[in-house]
C-alpha cells in the first residue's frame, strides 16, 4: 500500500465515508467533502499531510468545519491527534 493510499484509508474510515454514508449530511457537505477527496487524491503523501494541517486553518476550511459539526458529523478536528501521532515526519521518511 502506498503512503498515499493509507492516509486516504484513514480519512476514509474516520471522516469521509460516515458523512458520504450518512443519510442525514446535507448535500453541500456531501460535496464538500467529495472536493476534498478529489483534492487530496493528486497530491503526494507529504502534501496531503499538508493539505491536512492546512484544513484545520484557513478561513474556508474553519467555516465549513463549522457547518460540519453542526450537522454532528466528523471532521478533521476529531481525528487531529491520531493523524498527528501516525502520519509524522518519521512516517514520512519510510
Amino acid at each position: 500500500m502506498t503512503k498515499e493510499q493509507e492516509i486516504m484509508d484513514f480519512l476514509h474510515e474516520k471522516v469521509f465515508d460516515p458523512i458520504l454514508n450518512s443519510k442525514l449530511a446535507p448535500s453541500n457537505i456531501k460535496s464538500g467533502v467529495d472536493l476534498t477527496i478529489g483534492r487530496m487524491n493528486k497530491l503526494s503523501a507529504d502534501k496531503m499531510v499538508q493539505y491536512f494541517w492546512a484544513a484545520l486553518a484557513t478561513d474556508n476550511a474553519i467555516t465549513f468545519s463549522k457547518k460540519i459539526k453542526a450537522e454532528n458529523l466528523p471532521r478533521f478536528e476529531d481525528v487531529f491527534e491520531e493523524f498527528r501521532d501516525r502520519f509524522n515526519d518519521d512516517w514520512l521518511k519510510k
